[in-house]
């Protein structure tokens, strides 16, 4: 889509005198400038099209992070003790910070947070799913190690980006920046293990037929896969040779 201005047409094509008319639609840029103008400076750097990210803790912060989570709770509906939502988080050495952080945030609005501690993002996504909750994921996913952000979903993991209540939550969490903190949240907070749920979901929709005993090598790369692949393979007979599963935050 084009700006209006430059959408100026003729009435009757050809005609010179005939009045010029202006589509009154808005651009796609000029939507996300407006979008811009009202969504703080800290916040403009990090929200991207699909999720949150950068330098951590130079651009995302704890007090960033609460802030999100705050928004959170309010574009999920789950403020004032209308509701749960499900938060997880990889190795990287900011992550439990930030995690404390947004559940504070989202706490400190009435919600209540259900933590499932080391995940990937796959887990995440089926707690969301299995749980039927909104989430938060912690996580940069492939950059490097000085970053960190935050994936989003709704209820059911449906994914949140920008034109789908991202923007709405940016907006929302620059209102909080500069608010003090809750003293007492009154959102609850319980720790959960989604890990062997999700092995045993695994185990039903990818069954291992009965048979030769195999031998698999399995490759980490010191990611949250080390911490994944064993309690997937731990029931099976299956004979694992793992590598490179120690968690590296420093990668």
């Amino acid at each position: 889509m084009i700006c209006w201005p430059s959408r100026m047409r003729s009435v009757r094509p050809g005609d010179r005198s005939s009045l010029l008319r202006r589509d009154p639609r808005p651009c796609d840029l000029c939507v996300l400038s407006h979008d811009r103008h009202v969504i703080d400076a800290r916040l403009q750097t990090i929200v991207k099209a699909y999720d949150v990210r950068g330098l951590s803790p130079e651009e995302l912060d704890t007090d960033v992070a609460r802030a999100l989570g705050q928004a959170f709770a309010e574009e999920t509906g789950i403020s004032d003790g209308r509701g749960s939502m499900v938060i997880g988080h990889d190795m990287r050495s900011t992550s439990p910070l930030l995690v404390e952080a947004f559940a504070d945030g989202v706490r400190g609005h009435g919600g209540n947070v259900i933590g499932i501690g080391l995940a990937s993002t796959d887990l995440l996504y089926f707690a969301s799913g299995d749980l039927d909750l909104p989430g938060a994921m912690i996580t940069a996913s492939h950059n490097p190690a000085a970053y960190n952000g935050i994936k989003l979903c709704r209820a059911g993991a449906k994914p949140i980006g920008y034109d789908t209540g991202l923007s709405a939550i940016a907006e929302s969490a620059s209102a909080h920046l500069d608010e003090p903190v809750s003293p007492e949240p009154t959102g609850t907070y319980e720790q959960i293990d989604a890990l062997s749920r999700y092995a045993t979901y695994l185990h039903e929709i990818v069954p291992i037929p009965p048979g030769r005993r195999l031998r698999v090598v399995a490759d980490a790369g010191n990611g949250m896969a080390g911490h994944t692949v064993p309690s997937v393979f731990a029931t099976l007979d299956i004979e694992l040779i793992p590598m490179y599963f120690e968690l590296d935050g420093t990668f």
